[in-house]
């Protein structure tokens, strides 16, 4: 069920009724007219632009359009009260009853309550977070997560085919900084002492289970190579490891994407 739609098909068979009072050619292009609610609530409960998308066709100034509208509408049994606003906004007020009827039609539909077939099984591809793979995800990319994953769930509970997508900035300078960083990380777990970390480059800590990765693997290895050589090496191991964090936070939001994209495969 859904209200709007049920008041939208309301207000249409009004503007047709108006239509074959003045005399005017019938069917008329309805595909502008809306039921939506108000902008301000206090306005009322749904509000139609019929009067100011239509006014042409009738020949007639918004507002007197509105006033044949929203006599057509009143006897209907669930409107209590009807208010032309603006420049022709036709208002409408439901009756306290309306509402036990909509909540028993969203309890007995449960869990496909406001499923749809809109999308018609078009294609749609969401991509959200998409952060730097540079470390851990902030509260900024957190919100960007919960609110793309609802934004793709509304789309699929109303028949679209969706892909979630994250989107891999691993072609950029920053890839190349998060390299030389952990490469002073290995150093470290290594047993020199790297000192306070030069300006540019990440300082996190997150960083250290990246050096002592590369240590375990490498051993001294790494040091003998000159950057050109290392630094492919490092950037790999450490854009792999950020992204195991990255995907272990989505996941503890319960946020799973299907296609992780690198840029790098772009170039």
């Amino acid at each position: 069920m859904n209200l709007f739609s049920e008041f939208l098909q309301a207000i249409r068979e009004a503007v047709t009724a108006v239509a074959a009072e003045q005399g005017i050619a019938v069917p008329l292009d309805l595909s502008r007219v809306t039921a939506e609610p108000p902008r301000d609530p206090s306005h009322g409960d749904i509000s139609t632009n019929a009067a100011m998308v239509l006014n042409k066709a009738f020949g007639k100034p918004p507002r007197a359009l509105a006033e044949l509208i929203a006599a057509r509408l009143r006897p209907h049994p669930e409107i209590e009260t009807i208010e032309i606003a603006g420049p022709g906004f036709v208002n409408l007020r439901l009756k306290p009853a309306v509402w036990p009827r909509v909540l028993n039609g969203v309890l007995a539909l449960g869990q496909t309550y406001g499923r749809s077939t809109l999308g018609g099984g078009k294609k749609a591809n969401v991509e959200y977070v998409s952060a730097n793979p540079t470390g851990p995800l902030h509260v900024g990319h957190v919100r960007g997560a919960v609110f793309g994953d609802a934004l793709a769930q509304l789309l699929v509970e109303t028949g679209y085919e969706v892909t979630r997508e994250y989107y891999i900035n691993d072609a950029g300078a920053q890839v190349d900084i998060l390299a030389r960083s952990a490469y002073l990380r290995y150093c470290e777990a290594l047993g020199e002492a790297i000192g306070e970390i030069p300006s540019g480059l990440y300082p996190g800590a997150y960083l250290k289970p990246v050096g002592e990765t590369l240590a375990r693997e490498h051993g001294h290895a790494l040091k003998a190579l000159p950057e050109a050589e290392w630094l492919p090496i490092v950037r790999a191991r450490a854009i792999r490891m950020m992204l195991e964090l990255i995907r272990a936070d989505l996941a503890a939001l319960n946020i799973r994407q299907e296609v992780f994209f690198s840029e790098k495969s772009l170039h």
